[in-house]
């Protein structure tokens, strides 16, 4: 089997780790990678529909990576590491404190059920913490009509 390009997407996801090389190594086994949250960004964990009706809400520009497991009805967010204080009062949104493991795939396929719905594309690019406590919070942030036109 040839070796898989590196995307750049998944390049910056390893960077998020203490240890990039081990974090390829066990894409390059298909097997889930350990990466803690707090480095580069934050994890908010919230449902799959609800992460579903807030991608449609925030709109395409809006949107940074979120990581799905369709089999557990589970979203994970990523937002700036200053983020999480936006989102701690929001019943609906459980932010994942510095540290905490979030096991990812690469960004360009699935392993064992997980996958990224919104891919990171290696730019850094997050989901602005106001917008996704708009989306989530009392009533839900509603786009205009013709946003996505």
């Amino acid at each position: 089997m040839a070796p898989r390009t590196r995307n750049p997407g998944s390049e910056w996801l390893a960077l998020s780790a203490p240890d990039p090389l081990q974090i390829h190594r066990l894409w390059a086994r298909e097997q889930l990678a350990p990466i803690p949250s707090g480095r580069l960004w934050l994890a908010v964990e919230v449902g799959l529909m609800r992460s579903v009706d807030a991608m449609q809400r925030i709109g395409p520009d809006g949107l940074g990576p979120v990581l799905v497991y369709p089999s557990a009805e589970l979203a994970w967010w990523l937002v700036p590491p200053g983020g999480g204080e936006l989102l701690a009062d929001l019943p609906r949104l459980t932010v994942r404190s510095k540290g905490w493991m979030l096991r990812c795939p690469p960004a360009d396929r699935y392993i064992d059920g997980l996958g990224w719905l919104e891919k990171p594309d290696g730019s850094g690019r997050l989901t602005d913490p106001a917008a996704l406590g708009a989306a989530f919070g009392p009533g839900g942030h509603r786009l205009q009509a013709g946003a996505f036109c």
